[in-house]
Parts: C-alpha cells; sequence; structure tokens
C-alpha cells in the first residue's frame, strides 16, 4: 500500500519515488488558482537536491485569465522580461492523485531569485509569515473552512456553447441537508468523500446545502498552512472528480441573483505549545464564565480570545476586505476576504441570504460576521471564532493570513471590542452609524486598503510590496469590469433610452 506520509529525506525520497517516471507540482498564484505541470523524476529530484528549479514569475504578471495586468507590477514585468523566480519544493505536501494514475504530487513555494527569500506575493509564503509572528508569542494557528458550490451537468465546453446561460442545476429544487437529492448523483458525491481521503484531504462534514445542485463540505481542522492547502486543493479534487461524472462544480460566489451565494465560512483559533486552545476558559472559570467580559457574549471566551476577536473587527472592512474584510478607517482587509467583483454581490442582499454586510459579531449567531463559538454551546476545547464574511471565491492562504494577523494585532494591542455584539444593537443603532458597513464593491475595498495609514501596511502586516502588488491586481479587476458591458444593461437600455 502507497505510503501518505511525507518523506523526512532525500534517501527516503528517492525510496517513495522508486516506481514512478513523473511528478506533478503545482504553486498558488494571487487568485488562489493551482499553477503547475509534471517533471520528470530526474529533474524533480535534482530540484530537491537544490534551492529548486524555475518556474516564470508571469504568474505573478497576469490574472486568472492569463492577461497581463494593466499596470505593470513589481514581481513580473516587461522591464524584468518576466524572469524566472525559484520554486521551491515543499516535502510535507507530498500526496499522490488517485484520480491520475496515483501520480506523486508536492507544492511548491516562490522564492526570490536573488536573495532567496520568500517572495513577498507568494500565497504560501504569506501564510508562513502570519504562522511565525504566532509562534514568537508561543501560539500556533488552526483553522477549518467550510465551501459552498453550486454543481451543473455541464463541461468547459457546453457552458462555452451555452454563453454561460441555462445551465443545467445538478438537482432541482431548494433541499438543504437532503439524503434523497445525493442518491440522484451518489457516485459523484461520495467519489468528493472518499478521493479526498486518499488525497490527504481529510473531510468532516458533506451535504447537499439550499439552492439546485448546491452542496457544502466542512474541511477537516488542522494547522493553517495545512488548511489553506487542503482548501485549494479540495478545489481541484471536485474540479477533477467533477470531469469524470460530466459535472461542473463553481466555486463562484454569487452565480444566480435571486439564490443565495456560496460561502467560504472560515473557523479558527490559537494554541499553546501544550496544544491547549487558549480561546477556552481555563477550569475554574468554565462554570460561571469570565467576570471581566466585555459583553455576555464573549463570557466563555478567554480574554485572549477576545483581544483576538477584537482585532479582526478593528481591520476587517478597512485594509483587508479584498482579501477579507476590515471594519474600521484605519485597515481595509475586506479585499482579501472578498477578492472577486462578483464576490459582492453576494453580500448586497446581507441577512436575506445568509451573508453578513456589516462588522457585527455574536455568540452562536449566524446573522454576524463573526460567529462565536465557545460553551455551553460546546465543550471548551472547542472555543473558536467563525468568520463568515469571505465567499468560496476567496485565496484561503490570503484570507486565512488576514484573519490571524488581524487577530494576533488585537491581542498585542490588547484591543476592546469596538461594538456591541449583534443581539444588542437596534434599529436606531443601525440608523445613527453605528454599526459599520462592509465595502460594497471591490473598487471600494481596494481603495480603503492601499491608503497610505492602512493597518495592511503596518509593521507585522502584510507590508507595501504586498499591498501595492496585490492592490494593483485588484484594481485590474475593476478596470476589467467597469469596459464590460453587461446584459443587464442591453436588456434595459437599449430599445428604451
Amino acid at each position: 500500500m502507497t505510503t501518505l506520509v511525507p518523506p523526512k529525506s532525500l534517501q527516503e525520497l528517492v525510496d517513495y519515488l522508486s516506481g514512478d517516471t513523473k511528478v506533478k507540482v503545482a504553486g498558488i498564484d494571487v487568485d488562489g488558482v493551482l499553477r503547475g505541470k509534471f517533471m520528470s523524476k530526474e529533474k524533480f529530484l535534482s530540484a530537491v537536491s537544490s534551492d529548486g528549479f524555475g518556474f516564470c514569475s508571469v504568474i505573478f504578471g497576469w490574472d486568472i485569465h492569463d492577461t497581463v495586468y494593466t499596470r505593470e507590477l513589481l514581481i513580473s514585468n516587461k522591464k524584468n522580461g518576466y524572469k524566472d523566480v525559484i520554486a521551491s519544493i515543499d516535502l510535507s505536501s507530498y500526496r499522490r492523485i488517485p484520480w491520475e494514475n496515483n501520480v506523486p504530487f508536492f507544492l511548491v513555494s516562490f522564492l526570490d531569485p536573488d536573495t532567496k527569500q520568500p517572495l513577498n506575493v507568494d500565497p504560501r509564503g504569506i501564510t508562513k509569515i502570519a504562522s511565525e509572528r504566532a509562534v514568537k508569542i508561543g501560539r500556533e494557528c488552526y483553522a477549518g473552512v467550510e465551501y459552498e458550490y453550486f454543481n451543473f451537468k455541464e463541461t468547459a465546453a457546453s457552458v462555452e456553447e451555452k454563453n454561460f446561460t441555462n445551465l443545467t442545476p445538478l438537482t432541482p429544487g431548494n433541499h438543504g441537508y437532503s439524503l434523497l437529492r445525493t442518491q440522484l448523483n451518489n457516485e459523484y458525491f461520495n467519489d468528493i468523500f472518499d478521493l479526498g481521503r486518499q488525497f490527504r484531504i481529510p473531510i468532516e462534514g458533506h451535504h447537499t446545502e439550499t439552492g439546485p445542485g448546491v452542496l457544502e463540505t466542512a474541511l477537516a481542522y488542522t494547522k493553517v498552512l495545512d488548511m489553506a492547502d487542503n482548501a485549494v486543493l479540495f478545489k481541484y479534487l471536485t474540479k477533477s472528480v467533477g470531469m469524470k461524472h460530466g459535472v461542473m462544480p463553481s466555486f463562484m460566489a454569487k452565480p444566480w441573483g435571486n439564490l443565495p451565494g456560496c460561502s467560504g465560512h472560515v473557523h479558527v483559533s490559537l494554541r499553546d505549545s501544550n496544544g491547549t486552545n487558549v480561546f477556552a476558559l481555563a477550569e475554574g472559570d468554565s462554570k460561571e464564565g469570565r467576570k471581566d467580559a466585555q459583553y455576555d457574549d464573549t463570557r466563555y471566551v478567554s480574554q485572549e480570545g477576545e483581544w483576538f476577536l477584537a482585532g479582526i473587527l478593528d481591520g476587517i472592512a478597512d485594509g483587508l476586505f479584498s482579501i477579507l474584510f476590515r471594519l474600521t478607517p484605519k485597515l481595509t482587509s475586506s479585499s482579501r476576504l472578498v477578492p472577486t467583483i462578483n464576490g459582492y454581490k453576494r453580500l448586497v442582499a446581507g441577512e436575506a441570504f445568509w451573508a453578513p454586510n456589516a462588522v457585527t459579531y455574536g455568540y452562536d449567531s449566524r446573522a454576524a460576521s463573526v460567529r462565536i463559538i465557545s460553551p455551553p454551546s460546546v465543550p471548551p476545547s472547542a472555543t473558536r471564532l467563525e468568520i463568515r464574511v469571505p465567499g468560496a471565491d476567496m485565496n484561503p492562504y490570503f484570507a486565512l493570513s488576514a484573519i490571524f494577523l488581524l487577530g494576533l494585532r488585537g491581542i498585542e494591542k490588547k484591543l476592546a471590542l469596538p461594538c456591541k455584539p449583534i443581539g444588542l444593537l437596534t434599529v436606531d443603532d443601525k440608523a445613527s452609524g453605528e454599526v459599520k458597513r462592509l465595502p460594497t464593491s471591490l473598487e471600494a475595498a481596494t481603495q480603503r486598503m492601499m491608503r497610505p495609514d492602512s493597518v495592511a501596511r503596518e509593521p507585522g502586516m502584510f507590508g507595501d510590496d504586498f499591498i501595492d502588488h496585490y492592490g494593483g491586481t485588484r484594481e485590474h479587476e475593476v478596470r476589467l469590469w467597469n469596459q464590460a458591458v453587461t446584459n443587464w444593461e442591453v436588456e434595459r437600455y437599449l430599445e428604451l433610452v
């Protein structure tokens, strides 16, 4: 039986690959898309023995459809000839692709060819920075991701022939948690779960969700870099399995205007060196709760957990929204949680479609941007925060990094919660502006993130180089959208204006 335990040495790797002739490798671009290729075993082993191998930097110089960015950015451009960066192979990412003749697969991280340091826009590198910041205070980042996604009885060719309209859903009607609907496509449904396990992507929950052909899958909780890897590879798994069964899954955040969108909910917590959840209360406080909690909603969350929550709320709407979300005018994290034009359509309807559109939090509240999960509804060890802002279109590396960097900043600064929990908010609070709204477009989120005083630019956060590059990629997306003429515009104005 093929081992799934990553090799610990070059010799062990050679032994693992003794029966193979080729290896598949891939890295991740800023949109969270895998970019990779096959390598001969000999070439691969040579790369492992050195710093890595050359990989064209253009994957950081073009968009999701391979169009060069409107404004040339730092990493890859005409001036530097779209030169190579170094792809450093991560042996700990080893797995085999069960639907592709069990070929070996490894992820890479990208390095600057001159300094051999992590490339400042590499998604895996950014996540490592967030992890290292936690380690400096004796903490380890843990996370889980839940994806909702539409599924269609289509192929890449058929959707193009139909001009992306009148697509056939995998199943009809709205049937969340249905045991019957999964019987209609039993092999596809079960292959996602079973092949995921063989591909080292353990799944905790897998079921239908409300909407025609919609599924939801919760990935098993683990260390943050492993979680980000698993989240990206889960999309690869699902799309690959779908091809085998004539199914096209879509992780687009809002495919249809009259139906709920697709979320990418993120669960997070911190552990100490003993593996203890530091968001949980000590045994002595677990019965009555913490007396110095700011509000009852955080009574069963530790002081450190409350600071972490405050950090997220302080930054979610300002500097990281196009990656995630940011709540105050200082930061803007929203462009990292919601990185596409379409992602904001999911948030427009707000609570009507289970998508939070304001800076809110609350105990076990699915109406809030941040849901507190703590006793008495779960054991203390399961205490965590669920960030419900991101859509399924998020880049999980950037989203998770933004969440943890903001939370760690909250701990460092011992931030107080900036607002009341959602259960105490009134209609007047919303009307008076006490409830901070999240950005309603990628353009607005990107502008806030790129401000000189953005939290995202602070030391210990993402830094100027990353923000200037990533912001440039989002400006490119906005420009293409502003140039586009939609069917809605033609139908509304062509005859009557």
